[in-house]
């Protein structure tokens, strides 16, 4: 076992090599890489890189994308009352480690191998790992499927939480989207289409290799204007998508809406074989419902004309059910060092599951689709 202080000090063909298929592009070495290389993490970011790595002879066999964290933000499962309650017990919350892939709420492989042996050795080490130091705590958000199971036999609390993911029936084309869907929504989202046409506005999708520095200049704009409307920094720069942009142009779609030929608004979605995730999005421009001809209605209709399986829209969201996104259970992992701490979270941990469990109850009574409300 070895920890690994930036990821280029491993081989990108030998990190790559763990993945399995389908996998989704942000475990990649390249988006990792970018991460580090444009300082979004690293330095004095509160992120600090350390990533663990099992070694047999000579051969990289399984890592976690690690880090030592001094704060929480950027991580989409929200555990900033543990940390206010370490704090008023006089206790250090921070630093902690988190196996996870910076400012990115989707679910994948956190212990990555090939082998089932290694993956388990893995689960098995990272425990050792957080054990071993004088950390509080180690979180493992959104990790892929059978790891929580892994963890919560090394010793893990498992967590549950709730997105919202837009399914392909089968659909040949937008319309036949629009009439699987309860009238009201059907309608609804023709209306704001129509509201967003009447404006001047057509939206067109550019694949990754045909992204312009220029164009990239502009979404860059957008993306900070978004995170200025709610009084805050962006975590990621044009370093970042730049990079991002010639390394892995094939996980790239960048969605360019524009008025009288000039740009008002713009979203990046990223994708695999047979995923769509909708992941940035601004405006320069207040265009009533353009958010969502952006953000939702284009990655559908990408969707469908790719033959991509699931979109999945981000963290939160309920909103999304009217746009046809259905609620899909998270899951995440928890081991804190103080046990009263511990058998206080999991007490938490199994109200609050009891809880998750009711409101997804409640919104599958709530389905957009006509089929399911029949």
């Amino acid at each position: 076992m070895r920890v690994i202080a930036s990821i280029d000090e491993v081989e990108p063909r030998a990190w790559d090599a763990l993945l399995p298929p389908e996998t989704p592009p942000f475990v990649r070495h390249a988006f990792l890489a970018a991460l580090e290389a444009s300082g979004c993490v690293g330095g004095d970011t509160g992120w600090t890189p350390a990533h663990l790595g099992l070694w047999q002879d000579d051969r990289l066999v399984a890592a976690a994308p690690l880090y030592r964290k001094t704060h929480s933000w950027g991580e989409y499962v929200f555990d900033w009352a543990w940390a206010d309650a370490y704090h008023r017990n006089g206790l250090r919350y921070y630093p902690k480690l988190l196996c996870a892939v910076p400012f990115t709420p989707v679910g994948g492989p956190r212990l990555l191998a090939r082998e089932p042996g290694h993956r388990a050795a893995l689960a098995a080490a990272l425990l050792a790992h957080a054990r071993a130091g004088r950390l509080s705590s180690l979180h493992v958000l959104f990790p892929g499927e059978g790891e929580a199971d892994a963890l919560a036999a090394e010793g893990c609390l498992i967590r549950t939480g709730v997105q919202f993911h837009w399914r392909n029936q089968g659909y040949a084309s937008f319309e036949d989207f629009l009439a699987a869907l309860a009238q009201p929504k059907r309608k609804k989202i023709r209306a704001e289409r129509r509201k967003v046409a009447e404006q001047g506005i057509v939206a067109r999708r550019i694949a990754g290799e045909a992204i312009t520095p220029a164009m990239w200049r502009f979404f860059m704009r957008c993306y900070e204007a978004t995170y200025a409307a709610h009084g805050s920094e962006p975590y990621l720069n044009l370093g970042f998508f730049e990079r991002i942009g010639r390394e892995m142009p094939g996980s790239l779609i960048l969605v360019l809406a524009e008025r009288d030929g000039e740009p008002v608004a713009s979203s990046l979605l990223m994708r695999d074989a047979q995923r769509l995730y909708g992941r940035y999005w601004g405006s320069v421009a207040a265009i009533p419902f353009l958010h969502f001809e952006c953000a939702y209605y284009q990655a559908i209709e990408a969707a469908i004309e790719l033959g991509i399986s699931t979109i999945e829209g981000g963290a939160q969201g309920e909103h999304k059910m009217a746009r046809g996104f259905l609620p899909v259970a998270t899951r995440s992992a928890h081991w804190l060092r103080e046990p009263a701490f511990a058998d206080a979270v999991e007490r938490f941990l199994s109200r609050e599951g009891s809880m998750i469990d009711a409101y997804l109850d409640e919104l599958a009574e709530r389905s957009p689709l006509a089929a399911a409300r029949r």
